[in-house]
């Protein structure tokens, strides 16, 4: 068994003919660079690219085989220059007559044939298969059992957020209410929660949790994500690790301290502030519209049994996160020491010392093990580490 970082979630901003996919995707964020990316900066094993059913990233894929930058894998998923497995996914978003609000879910499968099959079925339901994140104009259970007919993978994406997930707006108390419980394999907990909060709702407690970037630049990849452990990093091996089947697991989930979410506190819309998330009323700009903070929606859920046994929540904050490292200064950093998750996990504050100034090597090391302070985030504004 091996250890893998795995991040499944990342966005593609736009094709090698410049056609956008992930609209609020950056458009250097394409399928080459995302590969070199994850692998040379970011030093990730496993990434789930979740904008594989657009057909001009299928052309792309295709054309990688050919010229043998990428592998089909016996397992399942590509293996890219013999250092990262691309496992492919979609993203769509589910508003049938069951939901409160849309939802977004995510949908892993183990193949090419299997994903083109995917593409053609899904041109029936979506307005225009080439973007990302298509509304699906068909039932959340049956799109559940079209991904299982396909032998794939069903996981509703950042489950907390006030827009366009399962329990911000989508059902009123539970997901039975739009989906089959039984045809879910895990859940993405997204930037403002963590496995605490979430483990305070009953009917979660059935399944995995996965902590991913949704990445919509190149940087943000790997600002989540986890460790785990398989025979090798493939398809299957991943499903196995869901299951926690012969030994394969999740280590643990490297997340965000959700204070850095841009969900987190319940905040008036037009200024920013904290506000009661009873009253909503903003005293500072006598304001009384305002985004409701993914705590205070999982309070109002709340009310478990004894929590299972995790994998430990570790709330580390990513390295650009941190006041006084720019580009150039991570740009050094990894020239000298490796990629990120080297920096993040291996290297010694002697070592970073070397590098950088004494206080930002600090930094770093507290980074790691949520030795920092923070001011919380809300209304769709990051949190952020404050300085000591």
């Amino acid at each position: 068994m091996e250890t893998f970082f795995a991040d499944l979630h990342i966005h593609i901003g736009s094709t090698k003919s410049g056609k956008p996919v992930k609209i609020t995707g950056s458009r250097n964020l394409t399928l080459p660079a995302i590969l070199s990316y994850a692998t040379q900066q970011k030093g990730l094993d496993i990434i789930g690219i979740i904008d594989c059913h657009s057909p001009e990233v299928l052309e792309e894929i295709i054309e990688l085989l050919d010229t043998g930058y990428l592998r089909e894998l016996p397992g399942g998923g590509f293996r890219y220059k013999n250092k990262l497995t691309l496992i492919p996914g979609s993203e769509l978003e589910i508003y049938d007559s069951s939901c409160k609000g849309p939802i977004h879910v995510l949908v892993y499968l183990p193949s090419l044939d299997k994903m083109n099959t995917f593409s053609e079925w899904l041109k029936g339901y979506v307005k225009n298969i080439q973007l990302s994140s298509q509304r699906v104009y068909i039932d959340g259970k049956s799109l559940q059992r079209k991904v299982k007919e396909l032998n794939g993978l069903f996981i509703p994406a950042h489950v907390f957020t006030p827009f366009k997930s399962l329990f911000g707006k989508g059902v009123e108390k539970t997901l039975q209410e739009v989906f089959d419980p039984h045809l879910i394999d895990g859940i993405e907990l997204g930037l403002s929660a963590n496995t605490l909060m979430a483990d305070s709702i009953e009917e979660l407690h059935q399944y995995p949790y996965l902590t991913n970037s949704d990445a919509h630049s190149l940087q943000k990849m790997a600002r989540e994500y986890q460790q785990l452990l398989l025979q090798e990093a493939s398809f299957e091996e991943f499903r196995k690790a869901l299951k926690k089947a012969g030994g394969r697991k999740i280590i643990e989930n490297y997340g965000l301290n959700p204070y850095l979410g841009k969900y987190y506190e319940t905040t008036c819309s037009s200024c920013f502030k904290v506000v009661d998330d009873k009253t909503r009323y903003c005293s500072a700009c006598d304001h009384t519209k305002s985004t409701r903070g993914v705590k205070h929606r999982i309070n109002e859920l709340a009310g478990s049994k004894e929590p299972p046994t995790r994998p430990p929540y570790i709330p580390q904050v990513p390295l650009d996160y941190l006041p006084g490292l720019g580009p150039k200064t991570m740009e050094k950093l990894v020239a000298q020491l490796g990629t990120e998750m080297n920096i993040l996990h291996d290297v010694s504050q002697d070592e970073l010392e070397k590098v950088v100034p004494k206080p930002l090597a600090e930094l770093i090391v507290k980074a790691r093990t949520g030795g920092l302070i923070l001011q919380a985030g809300g209304g769709g504004k990051y949190g952020k580490v404050v300085k000591e």
